[in-house]
């Protein structure tokens, strides 16, 4: 068996034939000449080496597969690593209580399936809350890590291929949690959301959060102004007024190291704006602040060392074993590019942002509706999951045998976000395209630019 690991995160544990079967079907339904070569069968037992050899093979496979917008969008991956995910977990199809966090700290309590992929539960949410149609997809679930002083850690955004029900209860810790939040940077579409009560309470909740937590910056006058503005309920007015703060809209993660200017640098990481914000404390104690423009960056990549387990049964998902870098590459000046890398465990939490601002600016600049990008349900019905019927066999997994060596890791850099392949260049530290997240969105500008 191998484990599959999806964002850093053990996401499965497969088998060769399950694999084998995932392929056979892709070819079945989109041509040989489109899916990748797969892994031959062999007749007799592995040898170590051959072991090893295979197990690299279907990396490459799978992260052929995810990387093809047409087959690592499809339902049939997606409902494999889903179907998967809860096969390992053995948590049969059946009706469960799920708790989702609000801003503001209250918590809706939705009834679905346990087998209810990401979407089904951003459905259900809403629907609870009454919130429209037409607005459900400027939201996302993102699923958090509550720290000592009830801010939250973000791990990652919940994707389509997994069942937030089995990804948060597998990590069998009560500080992981599922939380809503608007998924969008650009601040204009606020004026969409604040169009109905529903859309404008989430907001404003998650504005409140956001400057309690020091997420935005405020002064003492317009901490007077939006205390009053409070008092009165004016929540438009309250969220206009926040609007021109610094840091609104942001995304704040956990402090980190970061190799620029200087190598081990303590860096605390804001998303928004489309930039990452650097705030970075340098050897001599001086605290420097810097953006760097997603417009700026040629590239990308995300990279994940997994350590091998000692047991059979794989390290705890809720341990952080996995070191995991960003890197990109940034236009510093006309013709000077530099790699800059932040070592942080959400990095690819990091990437996700980067990849959803340059779809946001790619929608805008296309002249496309945000709201068509966002929505994707089918005849405007709710589209449930594949595994809905109950999973009556056991589960396809064996425990493996206690001679065998530990179980490979699958796929410890396939990511959820889509890799785009890029021209070549001449930085040292390029590695081939594959592995990068190329930047539709890169402006390459003279000096008086920048």
């Amino acid at each position: 068996a191998y484990n599959i690991h999806v964002n850093g995160v053990l996401h499965c544990r497969v088998r060769y034939s399950q694999l084998l079967g995932l392929h056979e079907q892709l070819r079945k339904e989109y041509g040989a000449n489109v899916v990748p070569a797969f892994p031959p069968k062999k007749i007799f037992t592995l040898t170590p080496a051959e072991v090893e050899q295979r197990r690299e093979q279907l990396e490459k496979y799978m992260q052929a597969v995810r990387q093809d917008p047409t087959l690592g969008g499809s339902e049939t991956f997606n409902s494999f690593l889903r179907k998967a995910q809860q096969e390992t977990q053995q948590i049969p199809t059946e009706e469960v209580v799920l708790e989702v966090l609000l801003s503001n700290g209250q918590r809706v309590k939705v009834t679905i399936l346990t087998s209810d992929q990401t979407e089904d539960v951003l459905e259900a949410v809403a629907s609870k809350l009454d919130l429209p149609d037409d607005l459900v997809g400027y939201f996302s679930l993102f699923l958090v890590r509550q720290t000592k002083d009830g801010a939250f850690s973000f791990v990652r955004k919940l994707q389509e291929f997994e069942l937030p029900y089995v990804s948060v209860t597998s990590l069998h810790n009560p500080e992981f949690q599922i939380i809503l939040r608007k998924s969008y940077w650009d601040s204009a579409y606020d004026d969409d959301v604040m169009e109905h009560r529903v859309g404008l309470n989430l907001l404003y909740a998650q504005t409140v959060s956001d400057i309690e937590h020091g997420w935005i910056l405020v002064n003492k006058e317009q901490h007077r102004q939006l205390k009053s503005l409070q008092e009165k309920v004016s929540k438009k007015e309250f969220i206009r007024l926040a609007q021109t703060l610094k840091y609104y809209g942001y995304l704040k993660f956990d402090p980190c190291v970061t190799d620029f200017p200087e190598k081990g640098c303590h860096v605390v990481v804001s998303a928004g704006n489309n930039e990452l914000n650097f705030q970075v404390r340098l050897p001599n104690e001086q605290i420097k602040e810097g953006s760097f423009k997603v417009t700026r960056m040629r590239c990308w990549r995300v990279t994940s060392s997994v350590p091998m387990s000692n047991g059979p049964s794989g390290s705890s998902p809720g341990k952080s074993e996995v070191k995991l870098e960003l890197a990109f590459e940034y236009l510093m000046s006309k013709d000077r590019l530099q790699w800059v890398t932040i070592t942080s465990p959400q990095a690819i939490m990091l990437s996700i942002c980067l990849q959803s601002m340059v779809d946001e600016l790619m929608v805008k600049k296309s002249g496309g509706s945000i709201r068509k990008m966002f929505r994707r349900r089918v005849n405007g019905a709710l589209r449930r999951s594949d595994s809905q019927q109950a999973v009556k066999s056991p589960p396809l997994l064996d425990s493996p045998d206690a001679s065998w060596e530990p179980m490979a890791k699958l796929s410890s850099k396939l990511t959820s976000v889509s890799l785009r392949g890029i021209s070549h260049s001449s930085s040292a530290n390029d590695v081939g395209a594959n592995d990068f997240h190329g930047n539709y969105a890169f402006e390459g500008i003279g000096d008086e630019d920048l």
